[in-house]
């Protein structure tokens, strides 16, 4: 006589994993806060920017993502990101690949619906479980409905942050010119190194790094590095910013500002744009940099560095070979 009981008991529990799996179905109310969200549960409301550029955000200590475009948050998810020993890495990435019915390589041949790659050894936005905690081998778990929402609204190239502390996403504002060409750079900086190889990327969104640690600016086309230098940096900490081109209107350029607190010994350093305007480089370089400016590239300074030779904590970069630099 117990049976029945135990058994409606039994299909109660194991219909928890799938309802974490397959996550709401329908977008909460717009005035949900982000932090009330529970596992699988997140908001969309793309009607507010249906066009532009666009950005994902992904935070690892709130397992939040939140999606920009033109500068504006039209979508913000819960998500599961890598478990211990298994951790999600930090830094830039670009999506390198979309295939809405995927299965892992590594694990069992998983699915990972909707899956958008960042790195190509494995670590990719897709839907999945959502247990409310870090849980997966490194990939970005977010609710079905979410990434097919997500899937359609991205393209190859698209700038991905990952930071690892919690990321001040709700203040968006205009940056200002970035990089402009200053006459009284001094002539001593044309003896920096550079290299400008726009060929090896003819096209697709563009992602400037700035590192301070480094002394160096990368420049990313859909993914693929076209240039780097040397450059001078101004006395003081940069902190940790992203700034976005959202558009270029009659010759004037309007940028958003996304603070990324959090990232390495410096946290919360404000967004300086008269410092930022004064990092030295060469002159053509300069020039070559704002040549490929477009409404969705995305600058992105910290003071930590991005290249393997340095000691600490490293920024993730992607290059050509998919492998991070």
């Amino acid at each position: 006589m117990m049976r029945y009981p135990m058994l409606t008991a039994l299909a109660l529990v194991l219909a928890i994993p799938v309802a974490h799996a397959q996550g709401a179905k329908e977008s909460m109310p717009i005035s949900t806060p982000v932090e009330a969200l529970k596992p699988g549960e997140w908001v969309w409301y793309d009607a507010v920017a249906p066009e532009g550029p666009a950005m994902l955000i992904v935070d690892l200590s709130t397992q939040r993502a939140q999606l920009y475009r033109n500068g504006v948050r039209i979508g913000v998810t819960t998500v599961s990101t890598g478990k211990k020993g298994k951790a999600t890495p930090t830094g830039i990435f670009t999506i390198l690949q979309k295939k809405k019915e995927h299965y892992s390589n590594l694990y069992d041949n998983a699915p990972m619906p909707y899956m958008q790659r960042l790195t190509w050894d494995g670590i990719a936005l897709h839907a999945g479980n959502l247990p409310g905690y870090p849980a997966s081998h490194g990939c970005i778990r977010m609710p079905l409905a979410f990434a097919q929402k997500l899937y359609g609204a991205t393209s190859l190239g698209m700038t991905v942050i990952i930071a690892d502390d919690r990321t001040d996403t709700a203040d968006i504002r205009d940056a200002g010119m970035f990089l402009p060409v200053d006459p009284a750079d001094s002539t001593d900086l044309e003896n920096l190194r550079y290299r400008w190889q726009p060929e090896k990327s003819p096209e697709g969104p563009v992602t400037i790094l700035v590192s301070r640690a480094d002394s160096q600016i990368v420049v990313l086309r859909n993914g693929k590095e076209i240039g780097r230098s040397k450059v001078r940096f101004p006395e003081g900490e940069i902190g940790t910013h992203a700034i976005t081109l959202a558009a270029v209107e009659n010759g004037v350029e309007r940028w958003q500002y996304i603070e990324l607190p959090g990232s390495g010994d410096v946290s919360g350093a404000p967004f300086d744009r008269a410092q930022f305007a004064s990092i030295g480089m060469p002159r053509q370089f300069r020039l070559d940099v704002r040549s490929v400016l477009v409404p969705g590239t995305t600058i992105y300074g910290t003071d930590d560095p991005i290249v393997k030779s340095k000691t600490g904590r490293t920024l993730t970069v992607i290059k050509d070979s998919g492998q991070p630099e």
